[in-house]
């Protein structure tokens, strides 16, 4: 059976039962095709919070099982961390973790406490993680969080906002580390990846996106890419004052 018939009886199934997932929502688009981004609209043009959750989760619990974050690129991160943040590190998040190994790993290598997101209820299965929504902060973690890691920063339905909100969690002199990989550049853009992006258009962004709170502090090639990957990158983020 052919994938893309397998995909249509998956789909009248869901349909069946009353699960399928909702319609594809419309795509915004840069003309020169380096950054794309879903849009999750009602029958009036408003945003569908639900539509977005529901695509998250959906996806989050069809791919449990699957591992898309690599040891070696957590563990070279954790020095990068270590080497911008300075020591003594007592807290981090991890946004979008699914299984939760990132924070594991972070953790490990850091020895200090790392607490992991995912939008998915199936969070609370998983030790140091929690259910949340990372395009909002809990107040105890504004200004206090020695840094932010996350590979699934894609899954944002609104970047700038989502930026912004980490931003405001950081401490001074604490930093954001993102990976980026050629899986997040938008060649086949879907609705469980909203947001896909070139590695130099995101940077430039995401410096705007800072307001001159957060200073790009290099970008650096992993020491091991994901499978399908042509490329994979830390991008160094480190928060540079307090918010007027």
């Amino acid at each position: 059976m052919t994938r893309k018939i397998w995909r249509w009886c998956r789909r009248i199934w869901q349909a069946l039962r009353g699960t399928a997932p909702p319609a594809a929502p419309p795509v915004e688009a840069n003309e020169d095709g380096s950054m794309t981004l879903v849009r999750f609209l009602d029958e009036s043009g408003q945003f569908n919070y639900d539509q977005y959750r529901a695509v998250q989760v959906e996806g989050n619990l069809r791919k449990l099982d699957r591992v898309w974050a690599l040891e070696p690129n957590l563990k070279f991160a954790a020095e990068r961390i270590r080497r911008w943040a300075g020591e003594p590190l007592v807290f981090g998040l991890c946004h979008g973790t699914r299984r939760g190994l990132e924070q594991r790993w972070l953790a490990q290598s850091l020895g200090c406490q790392v607490l992991g997101t995912d939008i998915s209820e199936s969070a609370t299965q998983f030790e140091n993680s929690i259910q949340w929504d990372f395009h909002q902060a809990k107040p105890e973690w504004l200004g206090s969080v020695d840094f932010i890691y996350s590979n699934s920063w894609d899954h944002s339905f609104d970047p700038e906002t989502c930026m912004q909100v980490w931003l405001s969690c950081l401490r001074p002199g604490g930093v954001c580390v993102l990976e980026h990989s050629s899986e997040h550049e938008p060649i086949s853009v879907r609705a469980l990846d909203p947001f896909k992006v070139t590695l130099p258009v995101l940077t430039e962004r995401l410096e705007a996106w800072g307001r001159g709170q957060w200073t790009l502090r290099e970008v650096v090639e992993t020491p091991s890419r994901v499978a399908g990957a042509t490329s994979q990158h830390l991008i160094v983020l480190q928060r540079t004052g307090i918010e007027s």
